[in-house]
């Protein structure tokens, strides 16, 4: 417990699945926490089921007014981040040969321009000896059907780590990717249109086939979160972290 005390941590789509599940956790171990979502409501009662020592900020990270907006509330109220957990994510999964060009543009503004200009935009109110945690994927080193552009910026957040580990190194940042598997979240219900019952069924079919033999949890990702955003990984930079049941390993 208290991992993470007079901590003040960012965490970006953090209104559901793997980032709510982080925000709880981290508050649960001290820090004060700010997640950003797209939707009031949403944000609204993922704030209101953590409870605590959390604030939610509506915002979209593909934004950059917005983007600025949240450096300004946050270094209003607290002056300081000490942990950015980019997070937010998703695009439209498409099979290629499909995707169309609004469909590029969504998920590169999302995921690639979101997290870059999140973290770059927030990076000035972090003090020397920060952590900062990337939302990769598996889909970065796997061939998977539909997921062209999404595994295409999957790869580059974890260039980004490689990067901007020895831009900062003279600061003393810390810069992971976490890598996660097959975790049960609503992210294809929007990205490809599928239903909870649907949504579900992949999850257990693709989190079968890992030697885990099964899916995640977003527990099983905060957990890991908490790891490299605290003294426990003190000597972990540039590295990426799999929590995947094993299906990117063997």
């Amino acid at each position: 417990m208290n991992r993470l005390q007079n901590k003040v941590a960012v965490i970006t789509g953090g209104n559901s699945g793997m980032g709510l599940a982080t925000a709880r956790l981290f508050v649960e171990e001290g820090a004060s926490v700010i997640v950003t979502g797209r939707r009031q409501e949403e944000l609204d009662a993922a704030v209101k089921s953590v409870g605590g020592n959390i604030d939610g900020f509506r915002s979209d990270v593909s934004n950059l007014s917005d983007m600025e907006k949240l450096r300004a509330f946050v270094e209003k109220k607290y002056g300081r981040v000490d942990v950015i957990f980019a997070n937010a994510g998703g695009g439209t999964l498409v099979p290629f040969g499909k995707v169309t060009e609004e469909d590029f543009d969504r998920t590169v503004n999302v995921n690639l321009k979101g997290t870059f200009f999140s973290v770059q935009t927030l990076l000035p109110l972090m003090p020397n000896g920060g952590s900062i945690i990337l939302n990769g994927s598996i889909a970065a080193t796997k061939g998977i059907p539909s997921f062209t552009v999404y595994s295409a910026t999957k790869a580059a957040i974890r260039s980004f780590a490689r990067t901007w580990t020895t831009d900062l190194a003279e600061r003393k940042i810390r810069v992971n990717t976490l890598s996660p598997g097959s975790i049960v979240t609503p992210i294809l219900q929007a990205a490809a249109g599928f239903t909870k019952e649907q949504s579900d069924a992949y999850w257990e079919a693709e989190g079968g086939k890992a030697p885990a033999g099964r899916p995640g949890q977003p527990e099983e990702i905060a957990t890991a979160a908490l790891f490299l955003a605290s003294r426990d990984s003190s000597y972990v930079t540039g590295t990426e972290l799999f929590v995947d049941g094993g299906a990117a390993q063997v």
